[in-house]
């Protein structure tokens, strides 16, 4: 039985990425091929996939999640909306030195007023005066992840977003995707590799470290997810070929698993908290492209958990020796499911 500290490790500061490179694919990559560990480029993912494998992406695209402003009182807030409830109510985080009352009302960004309603646990209901999508959209900020340094600017806005996002919620980028670009996507898709789609809302809470040493006692996040039919349909093809069900992240591989609990995957729409620890047996996915993730953070216990525990402890500490870029703007992995799971 695993504890929290079973996955802390040390991390040099200067190895968390702070800037996305110049182009996309030119990542790194690192194949944990059973337990050799082979340092790649990111465009050699076309040689690593077969005809007929299927990749699943995340398109959930990033919102301007970030407000600063200021209550009635004068009293300044920073509010980050966690997930839009409809197209005039969210659920956000609100920093202040004291907590806003229901029924006031706090001013954002210098531009438009919101409601105050009730608190739902951590987080406080708002309501905007005008749709949501297109207020966050003029007037919010992106809401880069905490450990990156500088605020976000008009580069953020496009490599913080991957080239296939569509669907508006995210808070977080999904990240394994931000390494795929638009010609490396035609050499996939030439090559006869397929691609399906979920949508997976990332919350704030990925970011957030487990802090109960008994991991039984973790109140996972709960997230938003759609798995369309022709996902379905798509990933049942590529098991009756044979080929592989290939996740892009970890926010494609809770989706998938979660759609997975029947036994088999169903389409559908509903609340996620999935929290996959070692000892998950997992129901759909065979690979996973990933980044690499905080200490002590629930997405390193999937990943220990997919690929195997001391094969992700071997992968972690090669990556560190050989200056891999690590966390959201760094370098991914190509991960095989252990045969155990």
């Amino acid at each position: 039985m695993y504890s929290l500290s079973d996955f802390d490790f040390h991390l040099p500061q200067e190895l968390i990425a702070q800037v996305p490179l110049p182009q996309r694919s030119a990542s790194r990559l690192l194949h944990v091929d059973g337990d050799a560990l082979l340092d790649r480029a990111f465009a050699d993912i076309v040689d690593l996939l077969a005809p007929g494998d299927l990749l699943v992406f995340n398109n959930t695209r990033v919102l301007k999640a970030r407000f600063f402003g200021a209550k009635e009182t004068g009293g300044k807030v920073e509010v980050l909306i966690e997930r839009v409830l409809d197209h005039r109510t969210v659920h956000a985080q609100v920093r202040a030195s004291k907590s806003p009352h229901p029924g006031s009302r706090m001013r954002l960004a210098d531009a438009f007023d919101v409601l105050v309603g009730e608190r739902a646990g951590e987080f406080f209901t708002l309501t905007f005066p005008s749709d949501v999508f297109d207020l966050i959209e003029a007037h919010g900020r992106l809401p880069l992840p905490p450990y990156i340094e500088h605020a976000a600017d008009e580069f953020d806005e496009t490599r913080y977003q991957t080239v296939y996002a569509k669907e508006p919620g995210a808070v977080a980028a999904p990240t394994a995707g931000l390494h795929f670009d638009q010609p490396l996507l035609d050499k996939l898709r030439d090559k006869g590799v397929r691609f399906a789609y979920v949508t997976l809302h990332v919350g704030a809470g990925t970011f957030q470290p487990v802090r109960t040493e008994n991991l039984a006692e973790h109140k996972m996040h709960s997230e938003w997810y759609t798995m369309p039919q022709e996902t379905v349909d798509a990933v049942h093809a590529a098991k009756s070929a044979g080929r592989d069900v290939v996740a892009v992240g970890t926010t494609s591989m809770r989706a998938l698993e979660s759609a997975s609990q029947s036994g088999a995957l169903q389409a559908g729409s509903a609340d996620t908290n999935l929290f996959i620890t070692p000892g998950y047996v997992f129901k759909t996915v065979d690979r996973m492209i990933t980044n690499f993730h905080l200490p002590k953070s629930t997405l390193l216990m999937l990943v220990s958990a997919f690929a195997g525990y001391q094969r992700i402890r071997a992968a972690y500490a090669h990556a560190i020796e050989q200056r891999y870029r690590f966390f959201s703007y760094g370098d991914a992995m190509l991960l095989t499911k252990n045969p155990t799971c």
